[in-house]
């Protein structure tokens, strides 16, 4: 009878162990399954810039001359006309565009792939004078690139797609009035 108690009560130890993927008392406990968080230190810095410059120039000129006629011809007078054409355009134009955007946001992992990739998605608002501000960012993080406090660098979330967007007075303030945007669409 004990014999049988002492193995019932390993078999449920042993179940209830392997059901709850407990990890080494050596190691650090890190986000691997779905469903665990894990905090994503964004730091991207962006910076692009275009310059162009077309000049263009054309010029053609004609000339013709009126002279008197010769032999008895002479009293048909031969023409002189004169003519100028010119073109010239000189466009030049500039683009520059910066981004700096820091913050920490915690994530989900949705989904653990079969390779032990992990999808990851998460969303965080945060309201500042009445303003908004929307970060989100989805996905897909190695298990080996999670440090050991469960933190990962944006710039190793492959496949990554950071938002960051604001609603209120001031982000309302940049944008164009409906009647600037209707001419900006029709022009």
């Amino acid at each position: 009878m004990k014999n049988s108690v002492i193995l019932l009560t390993a078999a449920v130890f042993i179940n209830a162990v392997s059901a709850a993927n407990v990890y080494s008392l050596y190691t650090d406990r890190k986000a691997m399954r779905q469903g665990d968080i894990l905090t994503v230190l964004i730091s991207e810095n962006a910076e692009a810039g275009t310059k162009s410059t077309t000049n263009t120039e054309k010029t053609n000129g004609y000339n013709v001359k009126n002279n008197a006629g010769v032999g008895s011809l002479k009293l048909i007078p031969r023409f002189e006309a004169s003519g100028e054409l010119g073109t010239n355009y000189d466009g030049k134009g500039t683009t520059t565009r910066k981004g700096n955007l820091i913050a920490k946001i915690t994530v989900s992992i949705d989904e653990v792939f079969d390779n032990g990739n992990l999808l990851i998605s998460g969303s965080k608002v945060v309201m500042v004078n009445e303003e908004k501000e929307i970060i989100s960012i989805t996905g897909i993080v190695r298990p080996q690139d999670i440090e050991s406090d469960n933190t990962v660098y944006s710039h190793k979330v492959a496949n990554s797609e950071i938002t960051y967007s604001g609603k209120g007075s001031a982000s309302s303030a940049q944008r164009p009035g409906p009647i600037a945007r209707f001419f900006n669409w029709l022009f």
